[in-house]
């Protein structure tokens, strides 16, 4: 009885022939338990000749195919005759290790596994005599397929599947690589082997891979993936852009040589070329998707990846004119490119997907989470040096000017990464901010990870595509405060404590103590996971072993040194960080604020995301498929709940008496985003709530996407249309210290001395002040502590003086901030001959960006 079926496709293989079936039947297999089914492709070396010559054995079937060469048409072909349920895919250029037939298809007749693949690229398994291009390529096309397939080698070409799974593959299909249809084609519902192998590069013949072989394969692979990407489509829609360039060019150059502005230019000339491009892409370059009626939820799809791709551009340009320095009429054409490359991928993916043969609801999931994220993180890294500091920003860059083991307020983690990332950069925007952007990447690692290790990669992928997009997560990766570097050693403790207290894996406990101590430098705040894992290690039967070991007191020891820094400045400064931190909330008491705590909440997870995260902890909607034993899954469960519930828990106590900070609870959501993720993915199992919610989700990142680039464009360029003062307090600080420069050089004219500069906030105003005049450096600026009030930091900086006879100038936000200080001190009688209260518009290119509000006077002393 037959029990396999190999299927060995060939072009031009006459000198391989005969060594591989020589070696075939060399095997200690009988030959009535296989066949071998050659599949050429009007080889023209005599390789059919070959092939006769050994059709002595009833076991070699040989077809002749004609037409143009294909290697998964071949297959298909050879599958389809084949006498046995089983089949092997292997090459005749022997580069496949024939030895190993059994290993490949014994799962699949004994283990009831239905695909085995020999790969290269997992323990035991390896490439020999291959040259280095050829690896290269290989491994780039495994890479951008491991997305999509949960294989390690995708691109394989050595495998067994069971023989029904042929009939899955889309008529279609072509290329090279047809494992990657099966898997595709049947995603989530195989069972899946890989055994390791060892691919030879082959001796005889030549390699049939080209270049169009590449360009094929990732054709392919976008098809798979959803995509509308066809040769066609793809050439068409490069001349309907290339149309477009011209009309967005043409009506940018007439806009801007009509004294129009950046801003409006560049919209204008964008509506008008993308209105061009739609009617002809969706007439023309994507007809077969055209039907005789207007989409609304198309059109609506191409709005909002028009206004994405418009707000993306808006930063391009802006990076190229501010920063490169380059005339608009240049600097038009990269930021063209990059909207052309938004434009064309959210149009084959989003707007005109494929319809035919549509992927899962899984694989799409996946496609948008790796755009997603890829759109999230780019708009990130162009608007990184273009939006001004924010103050919180300006302060932190100050620690980094007084670098020390610690400080007041926080510990030393936001200023060491300051220090690190100007000291590449440069002092600007893009220097301080450099630290939050590598913190979330490595924060988006981690909770990779985690959510993998709690469920499997679907859930992992959506799980940072919610990180990316939700405030918790776009915020603290764009802006450098210490919540950047908390995300992540957030992310690492959970990865690290769910290895060590879950999988039981010791070597975990040294990664645990690294993060916390890592956390603890970041932000106090990740204390409270402390706390988390010892109530889980004594609610759990099975982690409770660990209180009789020695790795947990170890990475209590190792994180301890890791923090030695803040409690040596703590020791050095009388503990007063620590008592600062004990004793604020208790100092504040009295302030119910619970409804804030959860308004807060919702605004960082979003509303949806809010009630997902309810849904998750009370009502234990925790499912894992590929948990062995409920066991397993119950102690996950207990796991996501107990991290997250002790946190908010103890943040829900202190707003019972305190106000609590907006971004307090960003990273306590990190435990359960996987959950959450989790379930995305669960309409067709779970009824319509879940399908609800996949609607409101899809709602809620296109708004929170918007959102983002909306800001990021009206802070950078503005929106025509849209004033500027929605941000007149807290922003433009530039320019505001442009126009505090003015003021302080007219009061030098007029009193021949230097004048003081007092931002009357506690750090805000100074510190806004002080980065955007630290290049010239001509202003001495000081904080209100100058008056004995409280300056956080700028009391260990610049200490409180009795008096001064030097001028002062006061600079606030809003008039009534020049005339607070503490409770109980009257200002005005400190100052002396104090003048009224003023103020000055600041403007840019005639537009009104903000008001500042300021007080002139000879001098201050005691009351």
């Amino acid at each position: 009885m037959t029990q396999f079926s190999i299927v060995v496709p060939t072009l031009n293989e006459s000198e391989n022939i005969d060594l591989l079936l020589t070696r075939l039947f060399a095997l200690n297999i009988p030959s009535d338990n296989f066949e071998v089914i050659f599949v050429d492709d009007s080889s023209s070396d005599g390789t059919p000749d070959k092939i006769r010559a050994w059709q002595k054995y009833s076991n070699i079937q040989l077809i002749e195919r004609t037409g143009k060469p294909d290697l998964t048409t071949s297959i298909l072909t050879g599958a389809d005759v084949a006498r046995s349920d089983v089949i092997v895919v292997m090459d005749a250029d022997l580069s496949h290790p024939h030895e190993q037939l059994n290993a490949l298809v014994t799962p699949i007749l004994q283990d009831g596994y239905d695909v085995v693949i020999g790969s290269r690229y997992i323990n035991g398994g390896n490439t020999h005599n291959w040259p280095v291009y050829r690896q290269l390529l290989s491994r780039m096309g495994g890479w951008l397929a491991r997305p999509f397939c949960d294989v390690s080698d995708a691109t394989s070409g050595f495998f067994a599947f069971r023989k029904e799974l042929a009939a899955t593959v889309s008529k279609q299909a072509h290329g090279y690589k047809i494992l990657l249809e099966i898997l595709m084609a049947n995603d989530g519902n195989l069972r899946i082997k890989e055994i390791p192998i060892c691919f030879r590069d082959r001796v005889r013949g030549t390699s049939k891979l080209s270049f169009s072989h590449q360009r094929t394969y990732m054709q392919r692979l976008m098809t798979l993936a959803g995509g509308a990407i066809t040769r066609r489509t793809a050439g068409r829609f490069a001349l309907v852009g290339l149309l477009g360039v011209m009309v967005d060019v043409l009506v940018f150059k007439w806009m801007i040589s009509h004294d129009a502005g950046l801003a409006l230019a560049h919209f204008v000339s964008f509506f008008v070329a993308v209105s061009v491009n739609y009617t002809l892409n969706a007439t023309w370059a994507f007809r077969q998707h055209r039907v005789s009626y207007v989409q609304w939820y198309r059109f609506g799809r191409f709005l909002t990846v028009g206004a994405l791709a418009l707000l993306l551009r808006g930063g391009v340009l802006a990076l190229f004119v501010q920063i490169a320095y380059l005339p608009p009429l240049l600097a038009i054409f990269p930021a063209i490119i990059v909207t052309a490359l938004v434009n064309y991928l959210g149009s084959a993916f989003y707007v005109f997907p494929a319809e035919k043969n549509l992927p899962s609801p899984n694989i799409r999931w996946r496609v948008a989470a790796i755009g997603i994220v890829a759109f999230c993180i780019v708009l990130r890294l162009i608007y990184l040096g273009l939006a001004q500091l924010i103050p919180d920003e300006a302060y932190y860059w100050q620690y980094a000017q007084h670098m020390d083991l610690s400080f007041y307020d926080h510990p030393p983690m936001v200023a060491w990464l300051i220090w690190l990332g100007t000291a590449v950069l440069g002092d600007n925007e893009a220097g301080v901010r450099a630290g939050a952007f590598v913190c979330s990447l490595i924060a988006l690692g981690f909770l990779y990870t985690y959510a993998q290790n709690l469920y499997d990669k679907s859930t992992a992928l959506r799980a940072v595509l919610l990180f990316s997009v939700l405030p918790l997560g776009f915020l603290p990766g764009f802006l450098m405060t210490p919540d950047a570097p908390l995300a992540a050693a957030w992310a690492a403790a959970l990865y690290f404590m769910e290895r060590a207290l879950v999988a039981s894996q010791s070597s975990a406990w040294w990664g645990m103590g690294i993060a916390f101590g890592l956390g603890l430098l970041s932000k106090y705040t990740l204390v409270l996971l402390g706390p988390a894992a010892l109530l889980f290690v004594l609610i759990d039967p099975v982690a409770r072993r660990w209180l009789g070991r020695p790795h947990p007191y170890l990475a209590a020891i190792l994180a301890l040194l890791i923090f030695s820094p803040v409690l040596v400045w703590n020791f050095q400064h009388e503990w007063t960080s620590f008592m600062f931190q004990t004793t604020r909330h208790v100092a504040d008491s009295g302030q119910f604020s619970v409804h804030y705590l959860l308004i807060y909440i919702m605004i960082l997870l979003t509303p949806i995301g809010f009630f997902v995260a309810m849904l998750v902890l009370f009502s234990g909607s925790l499912h894992d498929k590929n948990a062995n034993q409920y066991e397993l899954r119950d102690r996950k469960r207990l796991f996501i709940q107990i991290f997250t519930g002790v946190p908010l828990f103890v943040f829900l106590i202190f707003s019972t008496f305190d106000h609590p900070k907006f971004h307090w609870t960003g990273p306590v959501w990190l435990a359960v985003m996987p959950s959450i993720a989790w379930m995305i993915g669960q309409a067709a199992n779970t009824g319509r709530l879940s399908e609800w919610l996949q609607k409101a989700w899809r709602a809620t990142i296109v708004v929170c996407l918007f959102a983002y680039a909306f800001t990021l464009h009206y802070v950078v360029l503005g929106i025509p249309g849209i004033p500027y003062p929605l941000f007149s307090e807290h922003y433009f600080w530039r320019e505001t210290t442009l126009e505090v420069e003015k003021i302080a050089e007219e009061v030098r004219q007029q009193t021949q001395q230097e004048p003081i500069i007092v931002g009357m906030s506690k750090w805000s105003v100074a510190s806004s002040l002080y980065f955007y005049n630290h290049a010239r450096g001509d202003l001495d600026i000081r904080s209100r502590n100058l008056f004995g009030d409280s300056g956080a930091m700028y009391n260990f900086w610049f200490p409180t003086e009795p008096i001064s006879n030097r001028p002062i100038i006061q600079i606030g936000m809003k008039a009534i901030h020049l005339e607070q200080i503490r409770e109980g001190d009257n200002l005005k009688q400190m100052l002396i001959q104090p003048g009224e209260i003023k103020y000055r518009m600041i403007q840019k290119d005639g537009i009104l960006l903000r008001y500042v509000y300021y007080r002139i006077s000879k001098g201050f002393g005691t009351i």
